[in-house]
């Protein structure tokens, strides 16, 4: 068992999603960086597709109640084992009694938290993710909650630390495929001019963008649009103009065109990207 302590602005439990319930007008959900999600999972042993948490921009602390293997990746946020600086993704050893703290990330937007066994909390429609836009899955946590951890496997190895990079703030390049709808607007060569800021009102649902620099987007259809599938990476464009890029809780349909698609690899960047962060397009065929 782990008990939680501490939560930050936002701490819920992600696995990879629900995926197959389109028909019935759920979402996917899951790790809105989902590599983040699979490299926390390997290093603790479990399968990748494992129940973590991640926590919005860190501020977590979790109290071991029984021995507990841990990983923590995703955005930079410094973390301790009673009050002793521990590494980014890592391989940390907990026994009763002992409290993981997570600072506030420096960089990046999202940490994981693995576990080895998983947080077996009870599935909903076969995964364990909150889904935020529509309140499925467990609760966001919050202190005193008490987190059941599942059987540990017994086939997968275990290394110390994973060589990786954390999410910088620096300028991030994402590759875009145009379309379907970017017929709709005048100049949809503007979306690859220029740059973007991500904009404070960003979330598990997407990532509004404000511009930084370049021409707006200007549409040359004013008309309505029939309701139609949004994909994971949608940039859908509003009459206000600020694209959005849908990430893990976006809605499965809408109505506003979609000038593009940013590529399935790229979604996991715009995930850690923090507002006020520069971000710039580049067409992807």
């Amino acid at each position: 068992m782990m008990r939680v302590e501490r939560v930050g602005p936002l701490a819920t439990i992600q696995d990879l999603g629900r995926p197959g319930w389109f028909d019935s007008g759920v979402g996917t959900a899951g790790a809105a960086d989902r590599a983040s999600l699979r490299l926390a999972n390997r290093l603790v042993g479990n399968p990748e597709g494992a129940a973590a948490i991640e926590a919005l921009l860190g501020g977590v602390e979790l109290l071991a109640e029984r021995h507990l293997t841990l990983a923590v990746t995703g955005a930079a946020a410094p973390a301790t084992v009673d009050g002793c600086p521990v590494g980014a993704a890592s391989v940390l050893e907990l026994e009763p009694g002992q409290r993981l703290r997570l600072g506030m990330a420096a960089s990046g937007l999202r940490v994981y938290v693995a576990v080895r066994g998983g947080i077996d909390v009870p599935p909903v429609l076969g995964s364990r993710s909150r889904d935020t836009m529509s309140g499925i899955g467990p609760e966001p946590l919050q202190p005193g909650d008490v987190l059941p951890v599942g059987t540990p496997p017994r086939d997968y190895p275990i290394v110390d630390v994973a060589p990786v990079a954390v999410p910088a703030n620096e300028r991030l390049t994402v590759r875009v495929i145009p379309g379907p709808r970017d017929d709709w607007f005048a100049n949809t060569p503007a979306l690859f001019e220029g740059e973007w800021l991500i904009s404070s009102d960003t979330d598990r649902i997407g990532a509004r963008l404000d511009r930084r620099d370049g021409p707006p987007l200007r549409r040359r259809d004013t008309g309505e649009l029939p309701t139609e599938g949004m994909a994971l990476g949608s940039i859908q464009v509003p009459p206000s103009g600020q694209p959005v890029v849908f990430l893990a809780d976006h809605p499965i349909t809408g109505g506003y065109p979609v000038i593009g698609v940013v590529v399935d690899a790229d979604v996991d960047l715009v995930a850690q990207a923090r507002p006020g962060q520069a971000l710039r397009f580049r067409p992807y065929r």
